[in-house]
């Protein structure tokens, strides 16, 4: 038997939830662009013009088609997420505006930014990612060493400033970076599982995160989630941007050879081989970003 759905029409755009749902709310702050509706996460998302003004509506409580939970679980973990937004605010970050409480779900209003998300799995799933000459992650890795080195450092110098704050990043992978290639800008754009440090696997093999961008740890119940496992983050995401992501061999690299050793340090499946904490990491990510030769 198929599974239900249920279509909804709004201004510019249309989707279909598993179940029927109340919008007025939405309707009501202005006029519906676009929709993102395909997570498993329990989230739909819209874009909304509100008086001349572009926002980016995330929202919890209805039953997205790929959502297989409990939408009063989405709810939860949308509305515990929002101080986070407040205590990391960076300029690298997508900037909260404000939430609240629907009658049938909870809703995070956040500044609009025209970045194009690197996995944009609803439109380029599988090999169409890698090769699909419209797809942002095909598109970006066109781009020229320089400006994913530039875009890289804005990435590392956001996780800095997290491992500042007392926090560790969890479930940051490529999903979560957005890229405007009109003004070379990047910022990340989901930061709701992050949390403060130090922290544990409760989860085991399913702790949040793409396993191209995991950890050894971030796969076994009670290891330790601190700041070497974001170092190991920020490395695999340096594979992955500048290099052939899950493989680390030397031949699919891009960049020098010095930074080259910086990310496979950062990569260690030994913990105590990478650098102690993302502070560490940029340093010596920096110093050999510096060296134009190779030796």
């Amino acid at each position: 038997m198929g599974q239900k759905s249920i279509p909804f029409k709004m201004n510019r755009v249309s989707f279909e939830l598993q179940e029927d749902h109340d919008f007025t709310w939405l309707q009501s702050l202005g006029t519906v662009f676009s929709v993102f509706d395909q997570q498993d996460s329990g989230n739909i998302s819209f874009g909304v013009e509100i008086n001349g003004k572009k926002r980016f509506v995330k929202y919890a409580g209805c039953r997205p088609m790929d959502f297989s939970g409990n939408p009063g679980d989405a709810i939860s973990r949308l509305r515990s997420a929002m101080p986070l937004y407040n205590t990391l605010a960076h300029p690298n970050l997508i900037e909260l505006i404000d939430h609240f409480e629907t009658r049938n779900g909870y809703a995070a209003i956040f500044e609009w930014f025209t970045g194009e998300c690197l996995h944009s799995h609803w439109l380029f799933a599988g090999e169409a990612k890698h090769s699909h000459p419209e797809s942002p992650f095909y598109k970006y890795k066109q781009l020229s060493v320089e400006q994913r080195l530039h875009s890289l450092d804005k990435i590392f110098e956001f996780h800095q400033h997290v491992e500042s704050k007392g926090y560790v990043a969890v479930d940051f992978y490529d999903g979560s970076i957005l890229y405007d290639f009109t003004t070379d800008e990047t910022k990340i754009c989901d930061i709701d599982f992050y949390r403060a440090a130090p922290s544990v696997n409760d989860m085991g093999e399913n702790f949040w995160g793409a396993a191209r961008s995991k950890a050894p740890e971030e796969f076994t119940r009670g290891a330790s989630i601190d700041a070497r496992t974001n170092v190991f983050t920020m490395g695999a995401i340096a594979f992955g941007l500048l290099g052939g992501e899950m493989d680390h061999s030397f031949a699919k690299w891009e960049a020098n050879r010095s930074l080259y050793e910086v990310a496979l340090r950062a990569v260690s499946q030994d913990r105590d081989q990478r650098y102690r904490c993302v502070r560490e990491f940029f340093i010596a990510w920096n110093a050999a970003k510096n060296k134009t030769l190779d030796l």
